[in-house]
């Protein structure tokens, strides 16, 4: 067999594995994104906002924040600017802390893609220790580092869009706000959460949707299973590599998840994988900045630490899970999804193909 014909087999199957992993995710991404677009229509941020604030308590506004967080589909870098806008309006820092860790590490979209791609324990267990996290986070925020003038001061020159129009974008993908239409008729507001779901959400993280997806597959056909059972097998070592993978990479949880199910695939730990599914979509290098620049370095060593040592916390405390009730993660990935027919799922993928392609070229005009 010529270069030429290994290249081109190669190729196939890398697009065919690619085409699996995407067409298993399809209807449960269409499903989230839809529930994305009725938070939009129908949840207003002022709502949000009112039990966030001081009068809330420092320990009832974080647990609240992170309520809040865990359903919205922000990105890490996305999420700033809104968390910023939260605090500028009242909002607790501790509360503040808990939406920055909460919202980007989870959400209805990558939700619905962790039941396709993985199996139901991760699907409950990756919103649960999300919530943790981030309530965690809040509170020793609230608790240990006080609120200074000169910071508050300092937010209030800061040039935020509170209202979030619909034009509102942030400069590494991700939707900025949780713009909701006010005071308009009910045809108007379903067809506006349709076209935010649809057209930008979908087109601000559909770039690296497509990348991570493409990502999988290539993971799924080139790389050894003896290789990710050697190094990332589990244990304290390998979680620690994922985490200096994960957090300056900007990778945001719905398209982190397919990376995640072909690394399990191949052998490793799910606690492992679940360090990259917390840490790289709560953190990069420009969310780190933002938060150390508009919240103060103590507060953004304090959202790292935390993040850090709970992704390896809940890791250790999974794969114990998986090892007590005596299941071989890698043969129940995917799964979940077995309920839909492959008719069903090809017809979900072929719909989504031309809602990405329209919101990349959305994004691009942008």
């Amino acid at each position: 067999m010529t270069l030429i014909d290994t290249l081109t087999t190669s190729i196939v199957d890398i697009a065919g594995a690619t085409w699996d992993i995407f067409a298993e995710a399809a209807p449960y991404l269409f499903l989230g994104f839809g529930i994305a677009g009725l938070l939009h229509a129908f949840v207003p941020d002022e709502k949000i906002v009112a039990y966030l604030g001081t009068s809330a308590g420092k320990v009832r506004s974080v647990v609240n924040a992170a309520f809040a967080g865990v359903p919205l589909p922000l990105c890490s870098c996305g999420v700033v600017p809104t968390a910023i806008s939260l605090q500028k309006r009242g909002a607790t820092r501790g509360a503040t802390v808990s939406f920055l860790i909460s919202t980007p590490e989870t959400g209805v979209d990558s939700i619905a893609i962790t039941y396709a791609l993985l199996d139901p324990i991760m699907t409950i267990f990756r919103p649960l220790a999300t919530f943790v996290t981030a309530v965690s986070a809040g509170i020793l925020d609230n608790l240990l580092i006080k609120d200074k003038s000169s910071v508050l001061t300092t937010l209030q020159t800061i040039p935020l869009a509170t209202s979030y129009d619909e034009n509102t974008s942030c400069s590494c993908g991700g939707a900025c706000g949780i713009p909701t239409p006010q005071g308009q008729s009910l045809s108007q507001r379903i067809y506006g959460g349709i076209k935010y779901a649809y057209v930008d959400l979908l087109g601000d993280i559909s770039k690296w949707l497509i990348v991570g997806i493409v990502i999988a597959g290539i993971v799924s056909y080139a790389i050894p299973e003896s290789m990710i059972t050697s190094y990332l097998g589990g244990g304290i070592g390998s979680m620690l590599i994922m985490l200096v993978v994960g957090i300056p990479l900007y990778i945001c949880a719905t398209a982190s998840t397919p990376l995640a199910a072909a690394f399990i695939a191949k052998g490793m730990s799910p606690g492992t994988a679940f360090v990259f599914l917390l840490a790289g979509p709560a953190t990069n290098a420009a969310t780190i900045t933002m938060v150390a620049k508009f919240l103060g370095k103590r507060s953004a060593a304090l959202y790292l630490a935390s993040i850090v040592i709970f992704s390896i916390a809940f890791g250790l405390l999974l794969d114990f899970i998986y090892i007590k009730m005596g299941i071989e993660a890698s043969s129940i990935v995917g799964h979940a999804s077995e309920v839909l027919p492959d008719d069903v799922k090809t017809l979900f993928a072929i719909m989504m193909l031309p809602l990405i392609v329209n919101g990349i070229y959305h994004e691009m005009r942008e």
